[in-house]
């Protein structure tokens, strides 16, 4: 049997491991083993098993992974959230369609403290769904704006996902940062015009809150916003702003940051043992996933590639006679179908590697290319059956909510996502323009 056969094998093995549900990380790392011995031998695969998970293990570029993660693990935890919705949520309560004006703001906000997707669409879940309800506002449209709102932080610095592709691409995390936050500004946009132009044409979408859950003195709305707003925008300001200017790096803004939100937590008298234990223990929790799965698909994608799998597939791509474009949006596709079934860090650290050899080929640019596809994730995960987002929000909201009303009120943002994805496509600068300013 041809090695490149093998390699083709191998593939197809694991897509289907991993839709049957098998653990991601295992599998990858048993199928790169085992095809890895069947095609040149137990010594070299060996060998080759210690360099990657070495070369993982000491790759630099990670260690933010894991300090952004606790970071926004003690943010979640410190209340700075309840107090950010409270605040705005009386401030604008009465405008019609404040709720969905204050989800939105509140999930902009937070998506630049912490990059847990899940944690934001579960939290606003807790806290906007009652209140929407209670206030008669749409279901459907309602479950539109949390689970959207809450996926802004796949996008928005600090990402997680924008840390893994720098190092799966080799492009630097700061130019990353810095071109993603025109683009997540403009997804937030889109969302709050969306709003503005349904709830203006259809009130009862969302009426004002009654007078008496809005009726604070001008002086104690501004003390609310001022001890809930200024204090994170403060803490986002240090972090991203220190990596974008480039006074510290992302490893060390990352520590800045953790040690920030602490403060944080102290400050508004959420320090204490048990939070900072469960903190760590999540951040230990889902950095060891996403390492272990890194040092897997390493593993796997070195002996794909020497089995001849990666050439076999430049091969294909370019027997297509693709243009730039063309390929651009092949990919964006296969991108987006993978993300019914599977998680980003799946699609980032296994499927994607499989395109970036073929950017230079195309002259295009990896980093307006990674901003492509942390916009196209987005979409993917508010598109059914999986959208993990609508699972979250299912999880905690209130009886008579169901799964076909998020799903619908879903609906509609992710086609705002694909417009957002358009805006990035034809206009290039809005993802390379600070990165050209700050780094050129």
């Amino acid at each position: 049997m041809s090695p490149e056969l093998l390699g083709m094998i191998m593939l197809g093995l694991l897509c289907i491991a991993i839709f049957v549900g098998y653990p991601t990380a295992i599998t990858l790392l048993g199928l790169g083993f085992f095809f890895g011995m069947a095609g040149f031998g137990w010594e070299r695969v060996s060998n080759l098993m210690v360099s990657r998970y070495f070369f993982v293990m000491s790759n630099d570029v990670l260690i933010p992974v894991c300090l952004f993660i606790f970071m926004g693990y003690v943010v979640e935890r410190s209340g700075i959230l309840e107090r950010l919705f409270h605040s705005i949520q009386v401030a604008s309560g009465a405008v019609k369609g404040s709720l969905h004006y204050t989800v939105l703001a509140t999930c902009t906000i937070f998506a630049a403290a912490t990059g847990i997707i899940g944690a934001s669409v579960t939290i606003m879940g807790l806290l906007a769904m009652p209140a929407m309800m209670k206030a008669k506002y749409d279901v459907r449209m309602s479950a539109g704006v949390i689970t959207a709102g809450g996926c802004l932080g796949i996008l928005i610095p600090p990402s997680v996902l924008l840390i893994l592709y720098g190092a799966v691409a080799g492009v630097s995390t700061v130019q990353l940062y810095a071109g993603a936050i025109i683009p997540g500004l403009i997804l937030s946009a889109l969302y709050f015009l969306y709003v503005t132009v349904r709830v203006y044409l259809k009130p009862s979408l969302g009426p004002p809150l009654p007078k008496e859950e809005r009726d604070f003195p001008v002086k104690t709305i501004l003390k609310m916003l001022a001890t809930s707003v200024l204090p994170i925008a403060m803490l986002i300001f240090f972090v991203l702003g220190s990596i974008i200017t480039g006074w510290a790096a992302p490893t060390e803004a990352s520590a800045c940051g953790g040690f920030g939100a602490l403060i944080l937590a102290a400050i508004y008298r959420k320090l204490n043992f048990r939070m900072l234990k469960e903190s760590v223990y999540e951040s230990i929790r889902t950095s060891s996933m996403v390492l272990f799965l890194m040092g897997g698909s390493s593993l796997f994608a070195s002996v794909f590639a020497l089995l001849g799998g990666v050439k076999l597939i430049e091969t294909f791509v370019l027997g297509l006679n693709l243009s730039s474009g063309g390929f651009i949006w092949m990919a964006m596709i296969v991108i987006f179908l993978l993300g019914w079934p599977l998680e980003w860090t799946e699609i980032i650290i296994i499927f994607l590697p499989l395109f970036l050899p073929l950017l230079p080929h195309f002259d295009i640019n990896p980093l307006w290319f990674g901003i492509l596809v942390a916009v196209n994730l987005q979409t993917a995960f508010l598109s059914p059956p999986v959208a993990m987002a609508a699972f979250y929000l299912k999880g905690v909201s209130p009886p008579g909510v169901t799964l076909m009303d998020i799903y619908y009120g879903m609906a509609a943002f992710m086609l705002l996502q694909v417009v957002g994805l358009v805006i990035v496509y034809f206009f290039p600068e809005t993802s390379l323009w600070l990165p050209h300013l700050a780094f050129d």
